[in-house]
């Protein structure tokens, strides 16, 4: 599975509207692979979380998803 792809998947089992769940990904001049996750307009504060707790958890996946192939990865989640 793809970095992109797990964080789409883990994304949508958090929010109302799955099909809103968008993930674009870009690879950084540096090797960094960035991945922007966007959610439908009432679901951000689904994916934030309470003091940001689940964004930092589903960073801290992704990152360890990322680590254990070799690739360096951050997520940013956008409006």
């Amino acid at each position: 599975m793809e970095l992109s792809e797990l964080l789409e998947y883990l994304a949508e089992g958090l929010v109302d509207d799955p099909e809103a769940v968008v993930v674009d990904s870009f690879e950084e001049r540096d090797g960094v692979l960035l991945l922007e996750l966007a959610v439908g307009a009432d679901d951000y504060g689904k994916v934030i979380g309470r003091r940001g707790h689940t964004a930092q958890a589903l960073r801290r996946v992704i990152r360890a998803a990322g680590a254990s192939r070799g690739q360096r990865v951050l997520v940013d989640i956008v409006d």
